[in-house]
């Protein structure tokens, strides 16, 4: 399955179950939308069969936690992929042998 054609079964999995809440449809498509991910939106529609969360702040508290997560790990293996070429560069040197440069 391409990105598109699951992103868009994901959006509307969460729209459904934000709507069996008792919520509006855009308040729906707007979490989706802020969330981006099919892996997000699998992780909040788990939260919201579970909890079943009786106020759109409850959901929106979670949405934001969620991408604060996500960014958090960004965070991660940026800084993992930093300090490994880090390594290298200390492992190897700084100069190429051939021309004396950088």
């Amino acid at each position: 399955m391409d990105n598109r054609k699951e992103w868009i079964l994901c959006r509307d999995e969460l729209v459904s179950a934000i709507v069996s809440l008792g919520f509006p449809e855009e308040f729906g498509n707007q979490i989706a939308k802020q969330l981006g991910s099919p892996k997000a939106m699998r992780r909040m529609c788990g939260y919201l069969n579970n909890v079943e969360p009786h106020s759109a702040e409850l959901i929106a508290d979670e949405m934001l936690s969620i991408c604060n997560e996500i960014d958090r790990w960004k965070e991660k293996k940026a800084c993992e992929e930093a300090n490994a070429n880090y390594n290298r560069m200390l492992w190897e040197g700084l100069f190429d042998d051939e021309t004396g440069l950088i």
